[in-house]
């Protein structure tokens, strides 16, 4: 199996994994995720930006007047979102894009919103300040992630599964985002962790004064 070492690699990585990504997430989804994409997703106001939208998993969730964004490091995968979004009637602008270098002006979105991707973004701390930089002052930004356990026993099993799935697949399971939101100035206002803490959730503000 190949090495993930580029933004190239991990695009084909995603690529040859979208048409089995929705079925390979089943369990996850039903056993660990429990109703944190309406959690995340029904936040959402305003004119919405989804960072690596995937197969569009979050779009049944949005409530009916958000105006939605999304961005998509894979072709594939985006394809897979924009028949999904067809399929549910939504007339949503879906784009290739790297969510470290994002094409947007600063204090675009009302509301940013990632789920279960930070995980695999190289350089999550950079991911973040982008998302921080184009959301608008006053507004959200939405985060959920698979994230260390507060479990010692499942902290070490993370740490031997990231032996083959960092270098394999450019999966972490040891990351924790909240801190680089905490760090970009957003003011965290929900907070939620459960599943042994594996599971992390949250809302955060952009101040007011924060260009």
């Amino acid at each position: 199996m190949p090495r993930v070492r580029t933004l190239d690699d991990l695009r084909h990585w995603w690529d040859r994994h979208a048409e089995d990504y929705d079925r390979s997430m089943s369990w996850a989804e039903r056993k660990l995720f429990e109703d944190t994409r309406p959690w995340i997703a029904g936040r959402a106001r305003g004119r919405t930006l989804e960072v690596a939208v995937g197969t569009g998993l979050n779009l049944e969730h949005y409530p009916d007047d958000v105006a939605i964004t999304g961005v998509e490091l894979s072709p594939r995968m985006l394809e897979r979102a924009r028949r999904r979004a067809a399929s549910l009637g939504i007339d949503a602008d879906l784009r290739l894009g790297d969510a470290q270098r994002m094409d947007f002006d600063g204090a675009s979105f009302d509301t940013v919103v990632v789920t279960f991707s930070l995980c695999c973004v190289p350089d999550e701390a950079r991911a973040v300040a982008e998302m921080a930089r184009v959301l608008r002052p006053g507004g959200l930004f939405l985060l959920a992630d698979h994230v260390e356990s507060t479990s010692m026993w499942i902290r070490a099993l993370q740490r031997v599964i990231e032996i083959g799935s960092v270098p394999f697949a450019g999966e972490h399971f040891r990351r924790r985002p909240i801190r680089h939101v905490e760090a970009a100035g957003l003011r965290i206002e929900e907070h939620d962790r459960f599943k042994k803490g594996m599971i992390e959730r949250l809302a955060a503000r952009k101040p007011e004064d924060r260009a």
